[in-house]
């Protein structure tokens, strides 16, 4: 399965994993905006990175 994930650098968290089967990067950036605002307004760095888990 593959999942893209969204990780707050400066917290050194995961803020969440999403299917790439079920989210596509319109979805992934809607929630983005939505849910993972608070972090990208405090000025933390936010990367959306592609993970592979067998």
């Amino acid at each position: 399965m593959e999942f893209k994930e969204v990780y707050c650098a400066n917290c050194k968290k995961t803020l969440g994993r999403y299917n790439i089967k079920f989210y596509d990067d319109d979805k992934i950036s809607e929630l983005f905006k939505t849910t993972h605002s608070v972090h990208v307004r405090q000025g933390h760095e936010v990367i959306i990175k592609k993970i592979k888990k067998n």
